[in-house]
């Protein structure tokens, strides 16, 4: 079991000035000292959008993108209610409640998940999610810990806002920089707004069993191309498709 000292250690690099990244402590070593298999922090940037921006390798950045890419779990849970959500046993969620990620994060070899607001009150900034392999609730040393990381975490999305705010507008070096222009491209072929596009990419990518990211690339490649005169009518009530040339 790690020691207060790691927790001490990674909250104090967390909130050095950055010289990489926004954020610039060593994930694994954050997971370590939390006594957990993995950790991630995603940002909210609106249209219904995130970005991930700090990881372990492996199962926490497979969860992130399953849940980006279907738009449910704990993750956008938490943006939508700014609450934490703690699942001990993915394996006792009722089937109802994720239906299309439960199976999909099981075979990654995840069995708990714990999830907690990045806010400043009632507006919620971003997510900290916590993976483990074994099922099995957080102590509530483990816990109060969590939240420590997550209120320092916070601080420094806050510290960095201007940082953030011009990366996020140049969108180069985000992780999830293709699919912000693919839904840019997607808006402008089926003539809908940012969001109802990012909900294409996302039924398109599930349909094809395949990342969000690499159905992105397919777009911004030309591969597929999003039509406002395919064969089923869109919410808006034009009529749209999608379509390998």
């Amino acid at each position: 079991m790690s020691s207060r000292g790691d927790l001490a250690a990674v909250v104090e690099t967390l909130r050095l000035a950055p010289t990489g990244g926004l954020i610039d402590a060593d994930p694994a070593d954050c997971a370590l000292s939390l006594g957990v298999d993995g950790v991630a922090v995603s940002a909210l940037m609106g249209e219904g959008a995130s970005e991930l921006l700090w990881a372990t390798s492996g199962a926490s950045t497979v969860l992130e993108d399953l849940q980006y890419t279907l738009g449910e779990g704990p993750g956008p849970d938490v943006a939508t209610s700014c609450a934490a959500v703690l699942v001990p046993d993915l394996t006792k969620v009722p089937a109802d409640r994720w239906p299309a990620l439960l199976p999909q994060a099981l075979r990654t070899g995840v069995e708990a998940v714990f999830c907690l607001p990045l806010h400043i009150g009632g507006a919620c900034l971003g997510t900290f999610t916590l993976q483990c392999a074994a099922a099995g609730p957080l102590s509530e040393r483990d816990l109060a810990d969590a939240w420590i990381v997550a209120n320092t975490l916070t601080s420094v999305l806050v510290r960095n806002a201007e940082r953030w705010t011009a990366t996020a507008e140049d969108g180069s070096d985000l992780y999830r920089a293709v699919v912000h222009q693919a839904a840019g491209m997607i808006s402008v072929q089926a003539e809908v707004s940012l969001a109802e596009a990012l909900l294409l990419l996302r039924a398109h990518a599930f349909r094809q069993g395949t990342p969000v990211v690499r159905a992105a690339e397919d777009v911004v490649a030309r591969r597929v191309h999003f039509r406002n005169d395919g064969d089923e009518p869109g919410a808006s009530g034009r009529r749209r498709d999608c379509t390998r040339p």
